[in-house]
């Protein structure tokens, strides 16, 4: 049986070779033009759009047609006159004569142009007219991106020896560093499932049970605030490893996103660099740096300390630390240019920031006079500075200094055009601390997760030097970006009991949290180490936007809204009822059972 809207070809398939053929096509109408004599349609499809000429006095339905309308049109493939190619369309030299069509579904006006992508539309219409939005072409060409990627990734781990294994959706409760989403059970009220920030436990559980290698494309949960490259729930490409050593498990890794560029025709780097996260604080304030463009941090504390200038001398005397960058070229930034600088930097804590040019081989600023000869030379050799370049310095606490230096040059990189857009520079950060601590919960956290194992050369000082205490983890850092995190993992269930321990989790809740993931440390763990690669956050680089909501099908909102289905919403009284769930609002219990 074939139905009317069967289709022979694709609308961006016909070529000038096939002339005098007898076609089918269906499709969206994406623009109608009324000649008089003639109505021109131009037929679009997800690979292309086709040029229909109907004549309306033996269609007279022509005249009704409008925009994102479907129909299905039978008819002869005809080459265009000279003077009507369009050289900007594959099917540009030909155009399809219609014999009959057919009206298979109309169209509401659509809230926003589908045939112009670059008329300006507010994010929050095109993402409650989602599907339009796809239809549009830029998140469908995303998504096909994305299906790319996932095919290549699979493809390549299978031939690495990793096997896809899916790990529950519905779980329990542990702390990772993020709020979780939890599920409640009809079948034991009162309790919750959870679901997962990652298969962190059940990949390690797969490595207990021999698998040795592993990998899933993971659907992961976060409750926590949102922002441009972030969602509650996202995809990871997830692997573990048995009997592993962390530089093999990179070289998988760098493999396997050259394999990823070259499946999106982007050049990859020769190889890719490593930098200790010590390294990456003193040179960049960060541990996930943008290197793709120089305005490095450079520590003059010690100039500082010499100088009779009042403001770093105060600081330096409170323990703190100055630094300062060289932005090439910018002696020409105006006195308005460096105040909205010195806005910026308020918003981390700074209070000031103090700025020099040099001009005809000198410094020269309003606090020069503070700095005598001698310091000024030893400023020009450290910050290497030439003349009509700007140096900006900051004096302040190291974590607020260094954050705001790192923010700085980043906007002042993007506004000056610092950064080639064809460039991709990746990295590899190491020897995180194991620990930070948290002074609003006057505790020790975990720089990544509890089950990263503490670098075999620092075990020693868990106990008494605990923040001295490197981690075998790892992130592989993209254009400022932080697209991977891993570790070498603990094995051994007496380190990860004191791991624990540390972070004032007692035997108690060890046990009410991970008495099942401790339990299976005790039969034989393999050494084994993994990562964690974000899809969406890779894709968004790959495909040249800023918007992680650019490369997700649905995504949701700052505030984790779905504007398309109206979602978190309200469930049925019954629905509450049956899960014995009670909710409060405005302060009042409003009991459901």
């Amino acid at each position: 049986m074939k139905y009317s809207y069967q289709r022979s070809h694709q609308c961006g398939e016909l070529r000038i070779e096939d002339k005098e053929k007898e076609v089918s096509l269906s499709g969206w109408i994406h623009r109608r033009r009324d000649h008089g004599g003639l109505i021109f349609i131009d037929l679009r499809d997800k690979y292309g759009i086709t040029q229909l000429v109907l004549d309306p006095v033996k269609t007279p339905v022509a005249h009704t047609l409008r925009s994102e309308w479907v129909i299905n049109a039978k008819g002869i493939v005809h080459p265009r006159a000279h003077e009507m190619i369009n050289e900007k369309l594959e099917t540009g030299k030909i155009e399809i004569k219609v014999v009959n069509m057919e009206i298979l579904s109309k169209s509401h006006t659509p809230p926003f142009s589908l045939c112009d992508e670059h008329i300006e539309t507010h994010e929050e219409i095109r993402l409650h007219y989602r599907y339009l939005d796809i239809r549009r072409g830029k998140i469908a060409n995303n998504l096909l991106l994305r299906h790319n990627v996932m095919m290549t990734t699979r493809n390549f781990l299978d031939k690495e020896g990793f096997i896809e294994i899916s790990t529950p959706i519905l779980g329990k409760s542990t702390p990772e560093g993020a709020r979780d989403y939890i599920v409640p059970s009809r079948v034991h009220p009162g309790s919750f499932y959870a679901l997962p920030q990652s298969p962190q436990l059940f990949k390690q559980l797969l490595m207990i049970a021999g698998t040795d290698r592993y990998f899933q494309i993971a659907p992961c949960f976060r409750d926590e605030d949102l922002r441009a490259d972030r969602q509650p729930e996202f995809t990871q490409i997830d692997i573990e490893m048995s009997f592993g050593h962390p530089d093999q498990l990179m070289n998988i890794i760098e493999r396997l996103l050259k394999a990823v560029f070259e499946r999106a025709n982007i050049l990859f780097p020769d190889s890719i660099p490593k930098l200790t996260y010590r390294e990456c604080i003193d040179r960049y304030g960060t541990d996930k740096p943008d290197t793709r463009f120089g305005m490095e941090l450079v520590d003059i504390t010690d100039i500082g300390a010499r100088s009779n200038f009042s403001v770093f001398k105060d600081q330096i005397d409170q323990e703190n630390i100055v630094k300062a960058i060289r932005v090439k070229n910018a002696a020409d930034l105006s006195r308005k240019n460096i105040e909205d600088y010195t806005a910026f930097v308020g918003n981390f804590g700074i209070s000031g920031l103090a700025w020099m040019r040099m001009e005809n081989n000198a410094l020269n600023s309003n606090i020069v006079k503070f700095f005598d000869e001698e310091l000024q030379k030893e400023l020009i050799t450290r910050m290497q500075l030439e003349n009509n370049d700007l140096l900006l310095m900051i004096a302040n606490e190291p974590g607020n200094t260094n954050q705001a230096l790192d923010h700085l040059r980043r906007r002042i990189a993007t506004e000056r055009n610092l950064i080639d857009p064809k460039l991709h520079n990746f990295l590899w950060v190491t020897d995180f601390p194991l620990f930070d601590f948290d002074e609003h919960e006057n505790r020790l956290v975990s720089m990544h997760h509890p089950f990263t194992s503490p670098h075999p050369d620092d075990i020693a000082l868990i106990d008494t030097k605990p923040l001295s205490v490197r981690s075998s983890g790892y992130d592989i850092v993209l254009n400022g970006y932080e697209i991977g995190g891993g570790s070498q993992r603990i094995h051994n269930s007496d380190l990860q009991r004191k791991i624990f321990s540390s972070l004032n989790i007692n035997e108690t809740e060890q046990q009410n949290k991970f008495g099942f993931f401790l339990e299976a440390l005790e039969f034989g763990t393999p050494p084994h180490l993994g990562i964690a690669l974000g899809l969406d956050r890779l894709l968004m680089i790959l495909s040249g936007t800023n918007n992680i909501k650019d490369v997700i099908a649905f995504p949701k909102t700052q505030k984790a809204s779905d504007l398309m289905m109206h979602c978190p919403s309200e469930v049925s009284q019954e629905l509450l009822n049956e899960l014995s769930i009670e909710t409060i609002k405005d302060n009042l219990t409003q009991k459901r059972t």
